[in-house]
């Protein structure tokens, strides 16, 4: 492929639901507290999505309609749109369908991308190829999750862990020569993590029935200390290989954009990178695992900090398994 364009990110924006799940309140309602759940994930709350008939595709619209407005963008001017999520509003149509539907983007093409917490790294990197191609000149990437759908609260390992939100990002071209944009990116799966992290039923190998319903089957599990061990050294391997491809020491990165998963993962995959916790991205306190939100929330976040040329690298791992990382220069000052 002959590449025209370098893709850069444009403009980000977030939605977070009003309501706030704390960690007091989940002493309530399963066999935990405070101390427990701070120590050992670093959350202290997280948002939950509330109202009947509310799915995914309610976050994700407000993110990408105040993302239009904030970057002056015609929505009829996007050619693509990519929802990264696992939970859709429904199995068809695609969420991203419902999503350009009802923020006017009439002229764009849009489709659903299912990797788990990678889910949104993937998409950036879809983005980024259209953009090269020229097929593309304006893309938006969302990734939006209501985990509270698919948690179990009466499983302390996981209920602890998730929450509601979506994030999204404007996608267009810059010249090569101005040195910005999304320079590289690694993506990677194994398929042995099909064990160890999924939702069993509600699929077509295991349809919904009263059955699976009363075994409370459609709810996520996980096998925490094997996702734990797996994801710091996927993550840790492939900053390091990004770093050493570009030539990059942790001096010059300017922040680290992590998975938001837990925060001793983070702190482990830092000190294994040697890039000090003052340069790694963190919202996890306040939001939780958010799954394909948890990227562009961040970037959200920070946006204001961030100035044309800082070096970020991404870096995610979710189910599946699924990991990867993406090498960022960015290409604005601080919206």
């Amino acid at each position: 492929m002959k590449i025209i364009n370098r893709a850069a990110i444009a403009g980000v924006s977030g939605y977070l639901p009003d309501h706030v799940l704390t960690n007091s309140a989940l002493e309530q309602i399963v066999n935990t507290n405070d101390q427990w759940i701070t120590t050992r994930t670093g959350i202290q709350e997280r948002r939950i999505l509330k109202g009947e008939g509310l799915g995914t595709s309610v976050m994700a619209i407000q993110a990408v309609k105040d993302l239009l407005q904030k970057t002056a963008t015609d929505p009829e001017t996007v050619d693509l749109l990519i929802c990264a999520t696992i939970t859709p509003d429904m199995i068809t149509p695609a969420t991203a369908n419902i999503i350009a539907h009802a923020v006017g983007a009439t002229r764009a093409f849009s489709y659903d991308l299912q990797a788990a917490c990678s889910g949104f790294l993937y998409g950036l990197d879809t983005a980024a190829q259209f953009i090269a191609s020229g097929r593309s000149k304006k893309v938006v990437v969302v990734g939006a999750d209501k985990m509270s759908s698919i948690t179990n609260y009466t499983d302390r390992a996981t209920c602890i862990l998730f929450g509601d939100g979506a994030g999204a990002v404007l996608v267009t071209a810059h010249t090569p020569e101005s040195g910005c944009g999304i320079i590289d990116t690694i993506c990677k799966t194994d398929g042995i993590g099909q064990d160890f992290l999924y939702q069993k039923a509600g699929g077509s190998k295991l349809p919904a029935s009263h059955e699976t319903v009363s075994a409370n089957a459609h709810y996520i599990y996980q096998d925490g200390q094997t996702v734990f061990k797996a994801a710091v050294t996927a993550m840790s391997e492939v900053v390091i290989e990004m770093m050493a491809r570009h030539k990059l020491t942790p001096a010059d990165i300017t922040y680290l954009v992590p998975h938001q998963a837990n925060q001793r993962i983070l702190k482990l995959v830092a000190d294994r990178v040697a890039i000090p916790m003052e340069k790694v991205m963190l919202n996890i306190h306040k939001y939780g695992n958010t799954t394909a939100a948890t990227i562009p929330l961040c970037l959200w976040d920070y946006e204001q900090k961030l100035k044309k040329g800082d070096k970020l690298i991404v870096t995610v791992f979710g189910g599946g398994f699924t990991w990867g990382a993406m090498y960022i220069v960015w290409g604005y000052d601080g919206l």
